[in-house]
C-alpha cells in the first residue's frame, strides 16, 4: 500500500527549563496550528514508535512542583486514554476492557476517582 501524500505539516514544540541540577522546573508546549502563546504544564509523556527498529522511545518529564495527587490524576487520565487509543487502533474490545478495568482500579486506589460506596 502506498503512503498517503502529505498535504500539511504541523510542529509541536516542547520547551523545558532546568535548574542547576538539570531537573525540570518549567515545561511549556506549543503547536504551530495554535497562534496563542506557549502553554505551561507540570508533566508530559512522549512515546514514539521507531519505524525501522520497531522500538518505542519515550520521554517522561515532570516539574518539581507537580504534586503526587496531580501525578496520580495524570497517570489515571493517561491510562484511560491509552486504553481508548488501543481499542480504536486494534478493535480488540476484550483487551481494551481489561485495560479499562485496571485503569478503574488504579483511579480508585490512588484517589484520582472516588471509591465505590461499600468498598
Amino acid at each position: 500500500m502506498a503512503k498517503p501524500t502529505v498535504k500539511k505539516r504541523s510542529t509541536i514544540t516542547v520547551e523545558v527549563g532546568l535548574d542547576d541540577t538539570k531537573m525540570p522546573v518549567e515545561i511549556k508546549w506549543k503547536a504551530s496550528d495554535n497562534k496563542g502563546p506557549a502553554e505551561a504544564c507540570k508533566g508530559m509523556l512522549l512515546a514514539i514508535f521507531n519505524e525501522q527498529s520497531k522500538e518505542t522511545m519515550k520521554i517522561d518529564l515532570w516539574t518539581k512542583e507537580m504534586q503526587v495527587v496531580e501525578m496520580d490524576r495524570f497517570m489515571y487520565q493517561t491510562l484511560r486514554g491509552l486504553a481508548d487509543t488501543y481499542f480504536r487502533a486494534t478493535g480488540n474490545k476484550e483487551l481494551a476492557n481489561q485495560m479499562q478495568q485496571f485503569t478503574f482500579f488504579f483511579g480508585q486506589a490512588t484517589g484520582a476517582i472516588p471509591q465505590e460506596p461499600g468498598k
